[in-house]
């Protein structure tokens, strides 16, 4: 693979950074563009965004950095646009100017809907509701307003909550409350969620490094969507303790977090929102591309993965 041997990495030093480096790392060459040095990538092959012309030639631009999405809405909206649309600026004008032939860019499932009826598709038209999605969405639309030359391959990677070693927010949050013995409160909320592995994420990035895909933007998910309380199952399970769900009628429960939004609490509205809604993401395009039926890990294969690692 000599002519994807170099590849840029930004955001290195993140959970997908790192596990990207970790499952990529023997077959090409990395070098790191971030705010933090001394990670898994060598000191002097990481860069940070004031050496962005110093940077050698690579053949790839992965762009991962970013400033993820505020649980406790305590962020400003221009810190979002600064962060994941200005960095996008200044990594893809880069890209125009440099030898590289491929840009992927993760965006989110976010910069298209916060809230989903049905199955999301690439084919639903954007409608973010937070400065999280809505700058997501700003840097994909910069990205598509460029003019592209053609031995150029844009690809924009849209996925759902990526989950595996390192991995941090709502899955340790439900990991510590199970091993912790306390009974899982929303039994009552049936929804279905999809995720994301970290081993079906660099499948795919793999497969772009690897083959001739064609640019475009794709959706990332496991094959399967899981509910919450499949999801507490699968947690018990790992760590050979009882499933413990307790089916609180959800008015009651919607009284507590409007507290727990009052006291800024770890049970608020907005978390409530992500451990009950139904998301179901579609991989089915991006599938058809690799000429894939399935995804080499399933949803449960890969949770369990994950869990063993906390």
């Amino acid at each position: 693979m000599p002519e994807i041997a170099k590849i840029l990495l930004t955001g290195s030093s993140g959970f997908v950074g790192s596990n990207l480096f970790n499952a990529l790392n023997p077959d090409f060459e990395f070098y790191g563009l971030d705010i933090k040095r001394g990670q898994l990538i060598k000191d002097h092959l990481v860069f940070n965004w004031t050496e962005i012309n110093h940077i050698p030639e690579v053949a790839v631009i992965i762009h991962l950095a970013g400033k993820a999405h505020d649980t406790a809405n305590k962020s400003k909206r221009e810190e979002y646009f600064d962060v994941n649309l200005g960095l996008t600026k200044n990594i893809f004008d880069h890209f125009l100017n440099s030898e590289a032939k491929k840009f992927i860019f993760f965006s989110s499932v976010k910069a298209v809907a916060d809230d989903v009826e049905g199955v999301l598709t690439e084919n639903n038209v954007p409608a973010p509701k937070t400065p999280y999605g809505e700058s997501k969405l700003a840097a994909e639309h910069y990205i598509l307003s460029q003019k592209v030359p053609k031995d150029k391959d844009v690809y924009i990677l849209r996925p759902c909550m990526i989950h595996g070693p390192g991995n941090k927010g709502n899955l340790n949050l439900l990991y510590k409350l199970v091993k912790k013995g306390i009974p899982w409160p929303l039994g009552a909320f049936d929804n279905l969620r999809s995720f994301a592995s970290i081993d079906n994420v660099t499948f795919v990035i793999r497969q772009i490094l690897e083959k001739d895909i064609p640019s475009g933007i794709y959706q990332i998910a496991d094959d399967e969507p899981v509910s919450t309380n499949e999801l507490i199952k699968i947690i018990a399970q790992t760590l050979h303790l009882n499933t413990r769900i307790w089916h609180i009628p959800p008015d009651l429960v919607r009284l507590g977090v409007n507290i727990g939004d009052y006291l800024n609490l770890p049970l608020n509205s907005e978390r409530l929102k992500k451990l009950t809604e139904s998301y179901i993401v579609s991989n089915a395009k991006i599938k058809g591309v690799l000429s894939v039926k399935k995804m080499p890990v399933s949803a449960k294969e890969g949770l369990e993965r994950t869990l063993k690692v906390f």
